[in-house]
C-alpha cells in the first residue's frame, strides 16, 4: 500500500525541508490518533468500518484542531484510497468537475478516491447538490470537514447520504498519551554536541 503524500510532500518540498512541529507530529497510522477514541477505538465507528472494508461517506464535525484532515488522509491510507483534498474557501464548481472526472478515470483502472472538502459548509446548495450523483455510484468517498453544526449547514439530501460523526475537543487526557501511542519525529535528530546536557 502507498504511502499518501504530507502536505508538505503534496506541496513539492524535499525531505529534508523544515517542517513545522504540527506537522512533525502529525499521526502516522489511526492507532496513533489521541481523543478520538470514540470513533477510532476497537468498537469506534470509523475502526468498524475500516475492518469490514466499507467505508462510507461521513461527515466530521468538531472544533478546529482535533484531527479531522489527518484521520481523513489516514483513513485513505488505511483502505488505499487515492486523497484528493479541496477547500470549500478555495474551490468552485469547475475545481469539483476535475476531482469527480479524475475520480471516474481512477475508479475505471479499479482504484477508488476519498474526496476530502474542508469547510464544507461553506458551499452552497447547488456545490452541495453537485456531490449526490458522484457519491451514489461510488466515484467518490466523501469525507467532509466542518465546525459548524450539519443539521443547519448542510442540505438534507447531502446529510442522508453520508453519516455524521463528532469530534471531540481534546481534553487533558488526550494530551497524556499512553505509551506506544507517541513517535518521536524523525527530524528530531541530535545534530552534535552542545556541550551539556539537552
Amino acid at each position: 500500500m502507498k504511502k499518501a503524500a504530507t502536505l508538505f510532500e503534496a506541496a513539492g518540498l524535499a525531505d529534508g525541508a523544515p517542517r513545522p512541529l504540527a506537522d512533525r507530529l502529525r499521526p502516522a497510522s489511526l492507532g496513533e490518533v489521541v481523543g478520538q477514541d470514540h470513533l477510532l477505538g476497537e468498537q469506534g465507528m470509523l475502526s468498524r468500518m475500516v475492518k469490514a472494508g466499507r467505508l462510507g461517506s461521513v461527515i466530521f464535525w468538531g472544533p478546529p484542531g482535533t484531527g479531522k484532515t489527518t484521520v481523513a488522509r489516514l483513513l485513505a491510507e488505511e483502505t488505499d484510497l487515492h486523497f484528493e483534498q479541496l477547500s470549500a474557501i478555495q474551490s468552485g464548481v469547475a475545481d469539483l468537475r476535475k476531482v469527480f472526472e479524475a475520480a471516474r478515470a481512477k475508479r475505471e483502472l479499479g482504484r477508488g478516491t476519498l474526496l476530502f472538502i474542508d469547510e464544507i459548509h461553506r458551499f452552497n446548495r447547488a456545490q452541495q447538490d453537485s456531490f449526490l450523483p458522484y457519491m451514489e455510484d461510488g466515484t467518490v468517498i466523501l469525507v467532509g470537514a466542518t465546525t459548524e453544526n450539519p443539521s443547519f449547514e448542510l442540505n438534507s439530501a447531502l446529510l442522508s447520504r453520508a453519516s455524521v460523526l463528532t469530534f471531540k475537543r481534546l481534553d487533558e487526557e488526550a494530551g497524556r498519551c499512553p505509551p506506544g501511542r507517541w513517535r518521536r519525529p524523525r527530524s528530531w535528530v541530535s545534530r552534535g554536541s552542545h556541550g551539556g546536557d539537552a
